[in-house]
C-alpha cells in the first residue's frame, strides 16, 4: 500500500507550485483514489492528512477545497489580489503603534552586564522570585490577588497550557471543553493522548448540568474552558456562572485549566475561576498577546497542591521559559510597559470591532465590543467551507467553524474574522470584500 503522506507530500508541491489554487475544489475522494491507484480509506487519510496540514477545508461527502495559504513564502498566487498581499483574518496578533519604540526603551536595562548575566542563567519553571511578584501584581484586581509563590512559568502561554493539561490528565484520560474551543488545545490534547469531551454551552458560557451529565457518563480528569472572551465566540461568562461551575469542580473534585490570555481586553469582567475554587483551578495566561507574538513568556497561577506536578510536567516537556525572554518580560511588567501597551490594546481592539459593525452590518455577527475576533453565521445558501474557499480566491484568509469544534458532530456554516493583524485601512477593506461576498451566490449554486 502506498504511503497517504507521499500522496499527500505530491498534492502539497502542487498547491506550493501554484497548480492548485486557494478555492480550487479537490476531486471526490473515490475520484481521486482511482487517479492514483489507491483505495478509498487511502484517499480519505491523504485527504485527512492535506486538512491537518491547513492545506485543505471540507467535509467528507460535501466537497473539499484548496484553502488559502497561511503566511508568505513560496505560496500560490492570489487568484484576485486587490493590493498584492494576503490579508490574513484568521491569526489574532493586536499591535500597536510605537509598540516597538516602547519595548525597545525597556530593553536598555538588558546591556548592563549583571541583568544579561542574570538572564543566560536557566530560568526553571519557578522562574525568579522578582518575576513571580511581577506577574502576580499584573494578575491583581481588588477581587483577587495570586499569591507571588503560586506562579509557575513557561516558554509560551500555549506550553503553559500544555504543562498544566499534561499533569492533570493522564493519557487516554477525558478532558471536558466548550464545544467550540481554541484549536490549540484541540492539537494539545491530540499530542498528550487525551480524549476531548464536548460540553454543551449558551449565552453565559459552559453549562453546570453538561459538566455533571458527562462526569456521569465517565469521570472527567479534568476541564479546559475560556471564561473570559472566549475563542472564538467572545463569550465572558457571568459570575454567578462561574461560582456555579466553581461550586461543580469542588463537589466533583475535578481540576480545571483556565486559558485568561484575551482576559486583560476586559478588565472589568469578573474575576478568575481561581478567585473561586483556588485549589482546583490552574489559571494560565501568557504575556504575546499584551506585548508582542515574539515575545513568548507564558505563566500561570497553580495551587500549591499541584505545584510541584505542574512544575514536573513543564520540565519533562521542556516547556520551561527561557532565561533572557524572563527577564525582558520582568522588565517590561515593573517599568509600567506592559500596562501602557494593555490599554492601547483595548483602545485599538474597540476601534476595530467599530470597524467590523460598520463593515458587517445586517450580518449575524456574535462578538463582544472588546474582543479581537467575532463569530459569523453565515447566511443562506453559504456553507463555512465554500465561503472560506471563495475568501481565499479574493486573499482573505478566514477560520471556517469546523476548526473549532470540538465534537464530530457537523459544525454550522460560520466563520471566525480575526480584526487584530491587517492595519485598520487593510481590515476595513478585507471585511468590505467580505461583506459583498456574502451578499452573492455562491458559485457551486449559482445559477447558469
Amino acid at each position: 500500500m502506498r504511503d497517504f503522506r507521499r500522496i499527500a507530500d505530491s498534492v502539497a508541491a502542487q498547491i506550493a507550485a501554484g497548480r492548485l489554487r486557494p478555492g480550487d475544489r479537490l476531486p471526490t475522494q473515490r475520484a481521486f483514489a482511482r487517479r492514483h491507484g489507491i483505495a478509498d480509506s487511502t484517499a480519505g487519510r491523504v485527504y485527512a492528512e492535506l486538512v491537518r496540514r491547513g492545506l485543505a477545508v471540507g467535509e467528507v461527502g460535501r466537497g473539499t477545497f484548496v484553502r488559502a495559504a497561511s503566511g508568505g513564502g513560496r505560496g500560490p498566487a492570489l487568484a484576485e489580489p486587490t493590493a498584492g498581499a494576503r490579508v490574513d483574518l484568521e491569526l489574532n496578533y493586536p499591535v500597536v503603534p510605537g509598540q516597538s519604540a516602547l519595548l525597545a526603551a525597556g530593553l536598555a536595562r538588558m546591556a548592563r552586564l549583571d541583568v544579561l548575566t542574570e538572564a543566560m542563567r536557566p530560568a526553571g519553571a519557578r522562574g525568579t522570585g522578582r518575576a513571580r511578584e511581577a506577574v502576580a501584581a499584573l494578575l491583581a484586581r481588588p477581587d483577587w490577588s495570586p499569591p507571588a509563590a503560586n506562579v509557575l512559568f513557561a516558554g509560551s502561554g500555549r506550553q503553559a497550557i500544555a504543562g498544566a493539561l499534561a499533569a492533570l490528565v493522564p493519557v487516554g484520560g477525558r478532558l471536558g471543553v466548550e464545544e467550540f474551543t481554541y484549536p490549540v488545545a484541540k492539537g494539545l490534547a491530540a499530542r498528550l493522548g487525551l480524549n476531548l469531551v464536548p460540553l454543551a454551552c449558551d449565552g453565559d458560557g459552559l453549562l453546570p448540568e453538561a459538566v455533571e451529565a458527562a462526569h456521569r457518563e465517565g469521570p472527567l480528569h479534568a476541564l479546559y474552558l475560556q471564561p473570559t472572551l472566549h475563542n472564538p465566540l467572545s463569550v465572558t461568562m457571568p459570575a454567578e456562572r462561574r461560582a456555579a461551575v466553581a461550586g461543580l469542580l469542588r463537589r466533583l473534585d475535578v481540576p480545571a485549566v483556565e486559558d485568561a490570555i484575551w482576559s486583560f481586553l476586559h478588565p472589568v469582567a469578573p474575576p478568575p475561576l481561581s478567585a473561586y475554587a483556588p485549589e482546583h483551578v490552574v489559571t494560565a495566561d501568557s504575556l504575546s498577546k499584551r506585548l508582542a507574538p515574539g515575545l513568548t513568556a507564558g505563566f500561570a497561577v497553580v495551587p500549591p497542591g499541584r505545584s510541584e506536578q505542574v512544575a514536573a510536567a513543564l520540565r519533562s516537556g521542556g516547556w520551561t521559559p527561557g532565561g533572557y525572554a524572563l527577564e525582558a518580560a520582568t522588565g517590561w511588567l515593573t517599568d509600567g510597559t506592559a500596562a501602557r501597551l494593555a490599554a492601547a490594546k483595548r483602545e485599538e481592539a474597540a476601534a476595530r470591532q467599530r470597524i467590523a459593525a460598520e463593515e458587517l452590518a445586517g450580518f449575524a455577527l456574535r462578538t463582544d465590543p472588546r474582543s479581537c475576533f467575532c463569530w459569523w453565521d453565515l447566511p443562506q445558501p453559504w456553507r463555512a467551507d465554500t465561503f472560506t474557499a471563495a475568501a481565499g480566491r479574493r486573499g482573505i484568509a478566514v477560520t471556517p467553524a469546523a476548526s473549532f469544534a470540538a465534537g464530530p458532530r457537523r459544525a454550522p456554516d460560520a466563520v471566525r474574522i480575526g480584526l487584530a493583524s491587517p492595519p485598520r485601512e487593510l481590515l476595513r477593506a478585507a471585511l468590505s470584500a467580505l461583506a459583498a461576498l456574502a451578499r452573492t451566490a455562491p458559485e457551486d449554486t449559482a445559477p447558469d
